[in-house]
């Protein structure tokens, strides 16, 4: 088997510690290789391993360096700036094989949040298209009193155009994803619709990288290791319709039909998320 060939290979869902499945949403505790406690073993110890030994973790995804060995990529559960490490930038994110870590089991008497990931997409200068954009920014930054909090382990990010960091975020331990976006379907503009996407069971199939089609960024993130258990897309039926080509202007106004039912999506969120929540086991939903 050739290097690229490794390469494309995709590495296991968990890895078995001590007799326990690891993988993403796993807590452990890192035990870097250090000479002084590994005896003969070579110590590779950097200034990070020295300081994050016996630190908690949480593991966001198991992969596989070209000789098949796996690694497990994790973030530091009490690090600030953890979602910087889950967006794989480089200083919140690390890497350890499985003899330097500790399976920790799940703490008995707190419940962890279910982790639920609020997605708005679309192009912002093409008129409708920047709806689902609208929605998430009225659940961060404008929410009006009728619409309630969401609660905590949600996620709401404002992913715009940017396909390859939503399906990377899609690697998460998330138990659930809401795509809010516009999408014709020949309805009255306004028009706010359900949907549960459904793909077919094959892999390798070609993907646009750089492209925001819900269900082509789905393959995609199943094509980089998986995607959440649930997926759901609200979408609004657009008034106008934008293709951002060269000669069309640009429109960075939503049509009045789009505008006046921003209020009752950002509520149908909260209500879905709550349900989502409650489906997938979350503390206070029944038989949890």
């Amino acid at each position: 088997m050739n290097f690229w060939t490794r390469m494309e290979g995709r590495g296991p869902d968990t890895v078995v510690v001590d007799g326990v499945p690891v993988g993403p949403g796993s807590r452990v505790r890192l035990r870097p290789r250090l000479g002084s406690r590994q005896g003969s073993q070579p110590s590779r110890a950097d200034i990070f391993d020295l300081a994050l030994d016996g630190r908690i973790a949480v593991v966001e995804a198991v992969e596989q360096d070209d000789e098949g060995t796996p690694h497990l990529a994790v973030t530091l559960e009490d690090d600030p700036g953890r979602d910087l490490g889950e967006a794989r930038l480089p200083g919140h994110r690390f890497f350890y094989t499985a003899d330097e870590v500790e399976p920790l089991a799940a703490d008995s008497g707190a419940e962890r949040p279910v982790r639920v990931l609020v997605a708005g997409i679309g192009n912002i200068f093409l008129g409708d298209d920047g709806f689902g954009v609208e929605v998430v920014r009225r659940l961060e930054q404008a929410r009006p009193p009728e619409v309630p909090e969401l609660p905590p382990g949600v996620d709401v990010v404002d992913f715009g155009i940017r396909g390859m960091d939503l399906a990377y975020a899609l690697q998460r331990d998330y138990a659930a994803v809401l795509f809010v976006d516009a999408a014709q379907r020949g309805e009255r503009p306004g028009t706010l619709t359900l949907l549960e996407p459904r793909l077919a069971d094959e892999r390798g199939v070609p993907v646009e990288t750089h492209g925001m089609d819900p269900v082509q960024v789905l393959r995609l993130a199943r094509e980089l290791g998986r995607i959440p258990p649930r997926v759901l897309i609200l979408c609004c039926e657009p008034a106008t319709v934008l293709r951002g080509t060269p000669d069309e202007d640009v429109l960075v106004e939503l049509s009045a039909p789009v505008r006046a039912v921003v209020g009752d999506a950002a509520r149908f969120v909260v209500s879905l998320v709550a349900d989502l929540i409650a489906e997938c086991g979350g503390p206070g939903s029944a038989g949890s």
